[in-house]
């Protein structure tokens, strides 16, 4: 979304140096700074302003900075983080499009993705990048949306109870999607009703015009349609208003299903694998509808919809092998839906590499205990990588799980997966590499 200098800086509460340029969009990281962008210095573990020459040499338009100026142009602010947010919320004021915000403890970057390819068969539809679900990813996704976009999606991640509330106050969401609550981040929540109260935020923000899409499977989810004013639609594999029947898996794991809503019917051929897609795609479609997509193009655009990185890529090596990368992260609910599409693996020989789950508190060790007793009910080989909480005594680090792994031929399937900090995706690129 265009911007100049000066609304920039009225916008953010700051001061206006040097000339009033326009803006194509905001930046946070130098390292991948355009021409004609704002960079935002952000103060973490390393301070952002100390690469502001770099993003003026890589071409920025502009700068914010808590700071003395440097030169160029700048906007000075008391703090750069709260200045992005007020862009964020500033970029939404002028945007009369509708914006559907996603959360819950599973599936939130999966439905998306999907939700905007469904969306987007549509109409020019933006969202979110990878997972940008927090106070900075969400105002950068709203400042950085297209000037021709008629719709937007947004992630929303909660860390502790209030936090989706500060995001709907500034992305205003038209319409909520929650697809799950389970024992996600406990450690910082206590219990799952905690995280039921904290994900219930989003249809509490809703205007009265607004559609609360709610999964119908989940007790804690369903009761959510008694805290909002909205509208409520709902979805599910066992009941709601969305569903799926006739489903099956074709020999990569892809989903197809019979879509099923109060508009009519049509054939889903899902490219992304995983049998708990189907519940992910139903949520989107769910969404799709809210803001008035048509039955086809929504089974159109989930046909075409793929998904971020590292969740559940399935890809045939050169040896024959099947490798599902499912390493971006990993909770209860998560690990026990891979462990179960790996079962459907049609190999001898099935695999997982398995390292924390992280951010359970006190569940830690029965949540891991009881993942550990599923794979193996399912019959599935587990390495653990430097954690003995599955029940099995582990690896030491991804180096170690690869050659835990030994010969890996046409007759063996390998899940890779865990919490984003274990940093399993080097399995699965030592694998691909052969």
């Amino acid at each position: 979304m265009r911007m100049s200098a000066s609304e920039v800086a009225e916008a953010a509460g700051g001061r206006l140096f040097g000339p009033n340029v326009e803006l194509s969009g905001i930046s946070v990281d130098s390292r991948t700074a355009a021409s004609g962008e704002l960079f935002v210095p952000l103060v973490a573990e390393r301070d952002g302003h100390d690469f502001i020459d770099d993003a003026l040499a890589a071409g920025v338009a502009a700068y914010l900075t808590s700071e003395a100026p440097r030169g160029a142009t700048a906007v000075v602010v008391d703090d750069t983080a709260a200045a992005l947010a007020e862009l964020g919320r500033h970029a939404r004021s002028r945007f009369d499009g509708p914006v559907v915000g996603i959360t819950g403890s599973v599936g939130k970057t999966s439905v998306k993705d999907m939700a905007a390819a469904a969306i987007g068969a549509d109409r020019p539809t933006h969202a979110s990048p990878m997972s940008f679900n927090n106070e900075l990813g969400v105002p950068l996704t709203l400042a950085n949306c297209p000037e021709e976009v008629e719709a937007v999606v947004v992630e929303m991640g909660a860390r502790g109870v209030g936090h989706i509330a500060w995001l709907c106050w500034l992305a205003r969401p038209t319409v909520g999607v929650v697809t799950t609550v389970g024992a996600a981040h406990t450690e910082l929540f206590g219990t799952v009703e905690a995280v039921a109260e904290a994900k219930g935020e989003l249809v509490e923000s809703l205007d009265p015009s607004g559609v609360a899409v709610l999964n119908a499977d989940q007790l804690l989810v369903a009761a959510m349609a008694e805290r909002t004013e909205a509208t409520v639609l709902t979805f599910g594999r066992a009941a709601g208003e969305v569903r799926a029947s006739k489903v099956s898996l074709d020999d990569g794991l892809c989903p197809r299903f019979r879509l099923e809503t109060p508009h009519g019917q049509a054939d889903v051929a899902l490219a992304v694998c995983g049998e708990h897609m189907v519940d992910n795609a139903l949520a989107a479609a769910a969404a799709a509808l809210a803001v008035g997509v048509g039955v086809d193009e929504i089974a159109a655009g989930l046909g075409s919809a793929r998904l971020s990185p590292w969740r559940m890529e399935v890809t045939e090596l050169a040896s024959g092998a099947v490798l599902i990368n499912d390493s971006y992260n990993a909770n209860p609910m998560s690990m026990a839906a891979a462990l179960r599409s790996l079962a459907a693996v049609d190999r001898p020989r099935r695999v997982a590499v398995l390292g924390e789950m992280a951010e359970l508190g006190d569940r830690t060790v029965a949540e891991h205990a009881a993942i550990g007793a599923l794979a193996q009910e399912l019959g599935i080989e587990v390495i653990p990588v430097a954690t003995a909480d599955y029940g099995m005594a582990p690896v030491d680090d991804a180096i170690a799980a690869v050659a835990a792994l030994g010969p890996v031929d046409g007759d063996t399937a390998v899940l890779v997966k865990a919490s984003r900090a274990a940093g399993l995706e080097a399995v699965a690129a030592a694998l691909a590499e052969g």
